[in-house]
């Protein structure tokens, strides 16, 4: 297997990896609904961030410019790590109205340890020329924005292709132009159903450079093990928002079940610290305490996977057995399997 730990140095502190960066959605709306976690949950100090979206809401941005840290927008520590995101997803359905320099200058004011240059997601409805333009605007961007770059952060660039040697080649074109720290593959939520594209995809990656590998988007239960097993350093995930809106209860080593589907349960199966204590009842009408639960089953998942990797356990068995209840993401995984093994 792929799966790696390292340790990143950055201006607000260290940050092991493997690591998720759970999606805030700060700027998004009048205020940041996102309940608390850091500090609650241990492996939880980060957060991913919409740059697009902050500078564009006009009192949380003048607030910001008139001596108000993000982070104390956000009412959390000073020393949480934050990954800012150029807001590109939303240029998948609106014009692109930011500049590499517009994109650098909202991110140092955000204080943000991580800078994600400028992205355009492809569409699977688009001709190959139209997202070959994309492919190459994105890159464009990545290198106007390694110019423009002090080293008062990191640099990821974000990567777009849609086929592995795309991939490969735009890694190792940025690798020789530019100046980065890492790589940000994205384009993937849009194909997230087609398992076994995307994992050939993020291998193609990691086969491409030795740095900071991050995936955009895919942070979710399923995906969780097959990023670690394909040897990615981050992901980020809105999965526990979003599952919660639906009354969503991830269970992890298994996915998402819908409430409505296990009513007759007096408790919940997970003894994490949001459930252990209360009923299906009580989770059911309280939508944060659902979110809530939602990010620590994201990171009891994380947690498994750590601890199958660092025991005398086979993770490639543990693997075997985390998939077999689904026939998609079981063909996916034995895929990867037989690619990571021509590697290893």
């Amino acid at each position: 297997m792929l799966y790696r730990q390292r340790k990143l140095d950055l201006p607000h502190g260290e940050l092991d990896t493997p690591v998720l960066f759970p999606v805030r959605n700060v700027g998004k709306r009048s205020s940041d609904n996102t309940p608390k976690y850091v500090g609650t949950i241990p492996e939880f100090s980060a957060a991913m961030i919409n740059a697009r979206s902050i500078r564009n809401r006009d009192p949380m941005w003048n607030r910001l410019t008139n001596g108000v840290t993000l982070r104390e927008e956000m009412d959390v520590p000073e020393e949480t790590i934050i990954f800012a995101d150029s807001g590109g997803f939303d240029f998948s359905e609106q014009e692109i109205d930011t500049t590499p320099k517009k994109t650098i200058k909202t991110q140092r004011k955000l204080d943000s340890d991580i800078h994600g240059t400028i992205d355009i997601p492809l569409s699977r409805e688009n001709r190959a020329a139209e997202n070959q333009r994309r492919i190459d605007r994105s890159i464009e961007f990545a290198l106007e924005a390694s110019d423009l770059h002090t080293g008062d952060a990191l640099l990821f660039a974000s990567v777009h292709g849609y086929d592995p040697e795309t991939i490969r080649n735009n890694i190792q074109y940025l690798e020789n132009h530019g100046d980065f720290d890492g790589y940000a593959l994205g384009s993937m939520v849009p194909i997230r159903t087609d398992y076994k594209k995307v994992t050939k995809l993020v291998l193609a990656a990691r086969n491409a450079t030795e740095k900071h590998l991050h995936v955009y988007g895919l942070g979710g239960l399923v995906y969780q093990p097959l990023l670690l097993y394909l040897g990615v350093d981050s992901f980020d995930s809105s999965a526990f928002i979003r599952s919660a809106g639906n009354r969503n209860y991830l269970i992890p080593g298994f996915g998402g079940e819908e409430l409505h589907n296990i009513e007759d349960l007096d408790r919940l199966p997970c003894p994490c610290p949001i459930c252990g204590q209360r009923s299906l009842e009580d989770i059911r009408e309280d939508r944060t305490a659902l979110t809530q639960h939602n990010l620590w089953a994201l990171a009891t998942e994380l947690r498994r996977f750590k601890y199958i990797a660092e025991s005398d356990r086979d993770v490639e068995n543990y693997l075997d057995l985390r998939f077999q209840g689904n026939e998609v993401t079981k063909r996916a995984y034995e895929t990867a399997k037989q690619q990571v093994r021509r590697l290893t």
